[in-house]
């Protein structure tokens, strides 16, 4: 499950993505509104943790923009505030939030909405699946299989894979794996993704006629059938 944290304060945004992280979840932390909501529109998430006093667009703007796309419309959201006002909780709920947490809070108390907000959105939160081709990952078994073939993946190499079949057909970004997967800034002077990628082809595109994962020259990679 991939949960986007929007967050201007650092040591808040590292605080809960390390914890949830550690919780099983991939989590990406956006610093401001205006990326947050590119991360949004951009990725498929499954939970997002939106800050209300940022400076520029605030927590309130950005629900505002998030409800009015037919892409995350219906995207679960909980508000992270110091603000605890009866009229704020209101005012968040009314704007499409699905739950209001007040700052300071306890990590547990965070968790334990993080699960029940996934639970009652009706999300696959233990046994998502995804599918492209032949090629299917289940990512609460940590299992892939194509052509009835089990594959062994290490780690990283899942989660490189799981984020291409999350995001099907968008051209990704060396940049953007980088920072995705590896939780670092791309250098462009190192081909840790390249390198990454090519092992990961040899693992489920190679042994196979139909190749999954192409090469957007100049780009990056994007994971389609191959026509």
């Amino acid at each position: 499950m991939r949960i986007l944290v929007i967050e201007d304060e650092p040591k808040t945004g590292d605080y809960l993505r390390n914890g949830l992280t550690e919780s099983g979840y991939i989590v990406d932390v956006a610093r401001n509104g205006n990326d947050g909501l590119h991360s949004a529109r951009e990725l498929q998430y499954d939970l997002i943790l939106l800050d209300v006093m940022m400076p520029g667009m605030d927590g309130w703007e950005v629900i505002r923009q998030l409800r009015q796309g037919n892409q995350v419309s219906d995207t679960p959201v909980l508000f992270l505030t110091a603000r605890g006002t009866l009229e704020d909780r209101l005012k968040g709920l009314g704007l499409g939030a699905d739950d209001y947490l007040q700052k300071p809070f306890s990590f547990a108390e965070l968790l334990a909405r993080v699960k029940i907000i996934l639970r009652r959105g009706g999300q696959k939160l233990q046994d998502e699946i995804l599918e492209i081709a032949d090629l299917q990952i289940d990512i609460a078994k940590h299992k892939v299989v194509r052509a009835d073939q089990r594959i062994a993946l290490t780690n990283k190499e899942f989660s490189l894979l799981q984020f291409f079949m999350q995001n099907q057909g968008q051209v990704l970004s060396r940049s953007l794996i980088a920072s995705r997967v590896w939780d670092m800034n791309f250098d462009s002077d190192t081909n840790v993704v390249d390198v990454a990628v090519r092992r990961l082809r040899k693992k489920i595109d190679e042994p196979f006629p139909v190749h999954l994962i192409q090469t957007v020259h100049g780009v990056g990679y994007r994971c389609e059938i191959e026509t």
